[in-house]
């Protein structure tokens, strides 16, 4: 059990790539802090992992919330008294043409990815130099290149991208193993949690979630090279593909992400 004894923060962690990322640490014996905002998938996704002899600790939390970031920081050193790794997972997604999206959609996405990010980070950031530990940043393929209708999304993980590369080099001489991942198409609920034009949830996902990476396989990945401590993870041929066209020729990359995403159920490009 190579994570044995260390305490792992996970944000997000009621389903989807957090969930996924709570059993496969867990189960290399490393304690485990999950946070939330829904109560009773709170309530599921710990008693799935203490069944598994897991030691959990569920807390109730906005990720947007600075004061929420702050208890999920004092709560784990009170109960555990470290902190080792930090998983930056909790995010939400829209899906709306920027000219119809309201001004507060974008601003929950903003708050969410980003701040929510930056606030578990600062808070955490202590017990982590101290630990010599882990931070990591469930980004996505849209912090290297963007697609058209998800405006919001694309630009928090482009500032989560440059918030951990200008972090990661501060205190590059101090112990600490800073990761973006990136992520390509992963089946989960993001997309149909997505918010629309005017905050409400998109409800079924317009692509086909069968042919995607399973949460389960992106656990694994990140478990794996946060062993490594790897400063980057891209994953999926067709992610590393749309980051290697994008530097190289972004121009052409304009027409063929603006093809693919028109192609997306009840897409509102024309």
């Amino acid at each position: 059990m190579k994570l044995k004894g260390k305490v792992v923060i996970i944000t997000g962690a009621t389903s989807g790539i957090g969930e996924a990322c709570a059993l496969v640490f867990g189960k290399e014996g490393a304690k485990i802090v999950i946070t939330g905002r829904n109560q009773e998938k709170l309530d599921s996704s710990s008693k799935q992992l203490m069944a598994l002899g897991i030691e959990v600790l569920p807390i109730l939390a906005d990720a947007a919330s600075e004061s929420d970031n702050r208890l999920i920081t004092e709560k784990t050193l009170a109960l555990f008294g470290r902190i080792d790794i930090l998983i930056n997972n909790a995010g939400i997604s829209m899906r709306a043409l920027f000219q119809d999206v309201d001004l507060e959609v974008f601003r929950k996405v903003i708050d969410t990815n980003f701040w929510g990010t930056v606030y578990a980070t600062k808070f955490c950031l202590p017990a982590i130099l101290e630990s010599n530990g882990s931070i990591i940043g469930i980004s996505s393929i849209n912090g290297y290149r963007g697609t058209p209708a998800r405006t919001a999304y694309t630009a928090s993980k482009y500032a989560m991208n440059g918030f951990f590369e200008s972090l990661r080099t501060e205190i590059m001489n101090q112990g600490v193993h800073v990761m973006i991942v990136a992520p390509g198409f992963t089946a989960s609920n993001i997309r149909n949690s997505a918010l629309t034009a005017h905050g409400k949830t998109q409800g079924e996902s317009p692509r086909d979630e069968g042919k995607m990476m399973t949460a389960e396989e992106v656990a694994v990945e990140i478990l794996k090279a946060t062993l490594k401590r790897k400063r980057d993870l891209i994953l999926t041929t067709q992610g590393k593909l749309a980051v290697f066209l994008n530097k190289w020729v972004p121009g052409i990359m304009d027409g063929l992400v603006f093809r693919e995403m028109a192609k997306e159920k009840d897409s509102p490009l024309k």
